[in-house]
């Protein structure tokens, strides 16, 4: 190979950037100096900035700045130890025509594995073709025969034999098939609106489904401004959003607040989120949206606290009451689904998991998590699934007297506000993840497991990502560390919990069945799940 160009994609937000960047140049340094006793030639692509304090791109513009002065030819390494918005690059990765190499570090200190899981979701999705790997240390066997076949020429495909399309089963359970038919007949006919709050974002393009791909299943996009949920919030009482906090508080739920609004959960910060939850409530039921997502992260944190907490409140059933002008409450014993970070395909996912597990009798509560991390422990692989705050209470150890709210790490939050934290319980779970490739709509599918670990493990785990955030600790059924990661098209995995394991095979039957009718490519992962 010709001279490797090794790129560091970064955030958008400055403070990120400087925290995570020793972090970044040490897996940078690894991962060159790998590259250089492989008897390679290698250098960085773009340089520090001393005024900003790191190396990374930092913006779109920045990217497409970058990629004017390397060879279009060139082979590119992109390096990732941290979350990245994968829009800085994606402009210049598409127009590349030399061979691409996505690498992260297997840590959960920054999600360096979410934002390589993003980026490579959003590649899939462009049609840009595409290689990666994934090493502790850069000195195992996997990472290095992979790279060494990379640097002889060779497009890796990771080995993908725990999957197998739904069409090929011969036998699938009549019955629960027949209800995922029936919904999606149902949804067609009758049609279901996703509230977007501005599109797009993180730069997360594997995120955004095109509106055209939607249409067959009779789903259509409501495109609302964040402004409107900013301008609605203020038309919020402090009455109200005081009840909120008292009905949370009486069911268990704790706030660890202080005075300080730069370090600290402060009430004024709970109140603001209380009137977002009331004001959004509002809006569903004024656009008729069947669910939403709130981008939050840009824009609106500047202007008032995280959504988190009422992301995770909105997607639970036993939530507190919400009126609209007439004194009528609104969705009474309904979740309102929403779907993080305005992912879309979580989204669309989140709204058929909730109409199948209605109909099977099941608790409907579904969330998104990042794939953040895992390691062994004992004889099974372990992941953390974490995501900053938007679980359902009804997924957590005790529900609301089993969480509490902490304030949002500031480097990625400055106006604060709380997440919804706790541990999930343990019980069977379905998993899944639809996507966007060769522009078609497909679905990944398998089961899993939530297990409790000991309590000092659990500390750890959490000492070792976001502590702020609430953890999963999922054992996927037949589906290995390197197999999830070769294979899974985003940074995010939806679940939903089955009463036992029969009532999860079941699910996951009925949803499969349901992706297959709305025109999806389905491919079951990991064990057959009553399948056969």
């Amino acid at each position: 190979m010709s001279e490797i160009i090794v790129i560091a994609n970064g955030d958008l937000r400055l403070a990120a950037n400087r925290v995570c960047w020793p972090a970044q140049e040490r897996t940078e340094n690894a991962v060159m100096d790998v590259i250089r006793r492989e008897g390679h030639s290698v250098r960085r692509g773009h340089p520090f900035n001393p005024e900003k304090g790191h190396g990374f791109i930092d913006s779109q513009s920045h990217g497409l700045r970058v990629f004017r002065d390397i060879p279009e030819d060139a082979p590119i390494v992109v390096v990732d130890a941290v979350w990245q918005y994968s829009q800085h690059i994606l402009g210049g990765l598409i127009a590349h025509k030399g061979p691409i190499l996505t690498v992260a570090n297997w840590s959960g200190q920054w999600p360096g594995l979410v934002g390589m899981l993003n980026l490579n979701g959003s590649l899939t999705k462009a049609g840009v073709p595409y290689s990666t790997l994934w090493s502790a240390d850069f000195t195992d066997d996997f990472f290095l025969n992979g790279l060494r076949r990379w640097l002889k020429g060779e497009r890796l495909v990771h080995e993908r034999s725990h999957t197998r399309a739904l069409k090929e089963f011969a036998r699938v359970p009549t019955d629960a098939a027949a209800i995922g038919v029936d919904l999606a007949r149902e949804l067609k006919r009758d049609k279901a609106i996703l509230g977007v709050f501005d599109e797009g974002c993180m730069g997360m393009y594997n995120a955004i489904i095109p509106d055209e791909l939607l249409f067959p299943l009779g789903v259509y996009k409501e495109r609302l401004s964040q402004s409107a949920l900013y301008a609605a919030m203020l038309q919020v009482s402090d009455a109200e959003a005081a009840e909120v906090r008292a009905w949370l508080e009486s069911k268990g739920l704790r706030f660890h607040t202080g005075p300080s609004h730069e370090a600290d959960l402060t009430d004024a910060q709970i109140a603001q989120q209380c009137r977002m939850y009331i004001a959004a409530v509002r809006i569903v039921a004024d656009y008729g949206c069947d669910a939403i997502g709130i981008q939050y992260q840009q824009g609106l944190k500047d202007l008032c606290p995280a959504s988190d907490l009422v992301e995770g409140i909105l997607n639970n059933v036993d939530r507190p009451p919400v009126r609209d002008t007439s004194g009528n409450v609104l969705f009474v014993g309904r979740a309102v689904v929403h779907f993080n970070e305005v992912d879309e395909c979580a989204g669309l996912d989140g709204l058929i998991t909730n109409r199948v597990w209605t109909k099977l009798g099941f608790d409907p509560e579904t969330t998104l998590h990042d794939v953040r991390w895992g390691e062994v422990y004992g004889d099974e692989y372990v992941w953390v699934f974490l995501i900053s705050g938007a679980v359902p209470p009804q997924h957590l150890i005790g529900g609301y007297a089993g969480a509490d709210s902490v304030r949002q790490p500031a480097m990625y939050f400055p106006n604060g506000g709380g997440t919804l934290r706790g541990i999930s319980k343990p019980g069977e779970l379905v998993w899944s993840r639809i996507f966007v490739e060769n522009g078609a709509l497909k679905a990944d599918i398998g089961r899993a497991k939530a297990i409790t670990l000991p309590a000092e493990e659990t500390k750890r785990r959490w000492q070792a990502t976001t502590p702020q955030w609430p953890i999963m600790h999922a054992v996927l059924y037949g589906v290995t560390r390197d197999q999830l990661m070769g294979k899974h098209q985003s940074n995010h995995i939806q679940v939903a919990y089955a009463p036992d394991a029969a009532g999860a095979n079941r699910a996951l039957v009925a949803k499969a069945a349901m992706f297959h009718e709305l025109g999806m490519e389905v491919t079951v992962c990991g064990d057959n799940h009553g399948l056969a």
